[in-house]
């Protein structure tokens, strides 16, 4: 078997591409997404039954699931990669990053995409404000991000890794990059940089 990564356009799949073709891995994208009748939901409901992507099944049978994890994990079995840093200390504060943004900033998507999901109420008015709240939590999350890991990834510009993946992949949703702009232009414009480094920019486009 070949690493198989189950997947959609304009998802979190994609910084798992950018770990995977950083680590010079061969793997097989399969489309499949909650929200694309036409992908391979199934397959990806076998493997996944939250229906979640990414979701990465390793040469051996083993599912992957949680972006933080996969990233981890990759960075764990292939260090020559640069995924993870090699020193103890930089490497914590990128864990501690990677899991910031899967708890705080992933989660808050999750509601603001499927405010549905999250309430009893029915109306549209009433998803709305559960969207709007939403938001305002994830805009709040992406400033503290910024002030505690801005000069992380500014760092790491040269070569970026797993943390600078995720982050530029999660931070193009629910608003975040205008509310950004406004409000921690400096980290907005490091977003920016790093979505054209030659690691991220292909598979973002």
């Amino acid at each position: 078997m070949v690493l198989t990564l189950y997947g959609s356009h304009g998802a979190g799949s994609a910084a798992v591409e950018m770990a995977l073709r950083a680590a010079g891995l061969d793997y097989r994208l399969v489309r499949a997404s909650s929200w694309e009748p036409d992908s391979d939901r199934d397959a990806l409901l076998r493997l996944n039954p939250l229906g979640q992507i990414p979701t990465l099944q390793l040469e051996d049978g083993t599912v992957l699931t949680e972006s933080a994890a996969i990233l981890i994990h990759l960075g764990l079995e292939h260090p020559a990669a640069g995924l993870l840093p090699t020193a103890a200390s930089a490497r914590a504060l990128h864990l501690r990053g990677l899991v910031y943004v899967a708890a705080n900033c992933y989660a808050a998507v999750s509601v603001s995409d499927f405010p549905d999901q999250w309430t009893t109420a029915t109306s549209t008015a009433a998803q709305d404000k559960v969207r709007q709240a939403a938001r305002r939590q994830l805009h709040r999350r992406w400033e503290v991000f910024a002030d505690s890991f801005g000069g992380v990834l500014d760092d790491a510009e040269a070569k970026p890794g797993a943390l600078a993946f995720l982050a530029v992949v999660v931070s193009q949703w629910s608003g975040t990059r205008a509310h950004l702009l406004a409000q921690r232009p400096v980290f907005h414009a490091l977003l920016l940089r790093l979505a054209q480094h030659p690691r991220i920019a292909p598979s973002l486009q």
